[in-house]
């Protein structure tokens, strides 16, 4: 179907676009062929609108959503629009509403900050289908879906703690939320296992996208003596930088290799389109009702890029095993004994952490260096 496109902010730079733009053509997974019109009578047609909080060139975690959009933009009874660059708060509730009067009726609101703005306009409009990512409130019209990056990440962190030297790794962190701090977690948990001596020290820049806060706060941590630059941000700046000074980095949210190719090892990515493929479908059958979506590595929304040659053999191989356990469903990241940063014990020798306690971390990890702010 034609994509509908509403609201382009042209605040990135051209070179940026330019190069996302490339990426997003080439990066898009495809869609399976779509039934015959036919098939498809009994079901009603999908208009689904989505709100993001960066720019679609970010590279990172918007165009992961949007990589997956083009998917479900493909299939023959939906229509699409986007909203880019939205800022979390009384300008998301505009955009929302708008794209309801509009006539949309599956609306997907793709950051954490969206979720009252998503909740209240739910709240008036009962015939609307709301998808709220990573948040925890729900109606019978509002669902949520997030995936299981702590996962990923704590096989990027065995691959950081055996190929590190200088022991120091840098973590380049965005908002203080359990989103976040999760990731942390995770990341210093796979380096402790392999590397005890390794400690992950974590600089917090406050914002989902900025650039230049993104790489100064990276070159602070190289300024340190890490060696190998980890993040929780939208765009290649932190690998960006780490290539300058000749040292590792992994990406985030896509498969951000060609910005930072001398430094890339891997990146933890999004592979949305496995939810909305299957929200849609629900929708448009008639058969969608209010949940709360958690996959990980075994559904497939998450995931590895591939590794760079960098990356030895005996590490990925490594890796490779720990992601056998965890698919299989014979072991998890957040499984005792773990202590807190203070060293006191967290989670007990054989205890699984549940997933509320989880989705509502807020304490750091041994291992990790740094506060959390607020």
């Amino acid at each position: 179907m034609t994509r509908h496109i509403k609201n382009i902010s042209w605040s990135l730079s051209i070179a940026l676009l330019a190069v996302a733009g490339g990426l997003l053509l080439q990066g898009c997974r495809g869609a399976e062929e779509a039934p015959a019109p036919e098939a498809e009578a009994a079901g009603g047609a999908v208009k689904a609108a989505f709100i993001y909080v960066s720019p679609v060139g970010d590279a990172g975690w918007t165009l992961a959503h949007d990589n997956a959009r083009q998917v479900i933009d493909a299939l023959p009874y939906v229509e699409t629009a986007y909203t880019e660059a939205v800022p979390e708060g009384a300008e998301a509730e505009r955009t929302i509403n708008q794209y309801v009067r509009d006539g949309y009726n599956l609306i997907f609101t793709t950051s954490f900050g969206y979720m009252d703005p998503t909740i209240n306009v739910a709240s008036s409009s009962p015939d609307v289908t709301f998808m709220h990512c990573s948040g925890f409130k729900t109606a019978d019209n509002v669902g949520t879906y997030f995936g299981r990056m702590y996962q990923p990440r704590y096989l990027t962190g065995i691959i950081a703690g055996k190929m590190s030297e200088s022991n120091v790794i840098g973590y380049v962190a965005a908002h203080p939320i359990p989103e976040v701090i999760r990731g942390i977690n995770a990341f210093a948990l796979g380096v402790q296992s392999v590397n005890p001596e390794a400690k992950v020290h974590v600089v917090w820049t406050q914002t989902w996208y900025d650039p230049a806060k993104e790489r100064e706060a990276a070159e602070s941590l190289l300024d340190i003596g890490a060696d190998i630059i980890a993040q929780h941000q939208d765009t290649p700046a932190p690998q960006q930088a780490a290539e300058k000074r000749g040292h590792y980095s992994f990406g985030y949210n896509s498969d951000m290799s060609s910005f930072a190719p001398a430094a890339h090892l891997t990146a933890p990515i999004w592979n949305w389109d496995v939810v909305y493929e299957a929200v849609v479908e629900q929708v448009h059958n008639g058969t969608w009702a209010s949940s709360q979506y958690w996959g990980g590595l075994a559904e497939g929304v998450v995931g590895l890029a591939p590794y760079s040659e960098l990356v030895p053999q005996d590490v990925r191989d490594l890796v490779e095993a720990k992601k056998a356990e965890i698919v299989a469903g014979t072991w998890d990241v957040f499984t005792g004994p773990i202590n807190n940063q203070d060293g006191e014990s967290w989670v007990a020798d054989g205890e699984v952490m549940a997933d509320g306690d989880m989705l509502g971390m807020t304490v750091l990890v041994e291992g990790v260096v740094g506060t959390t702010p607020g």
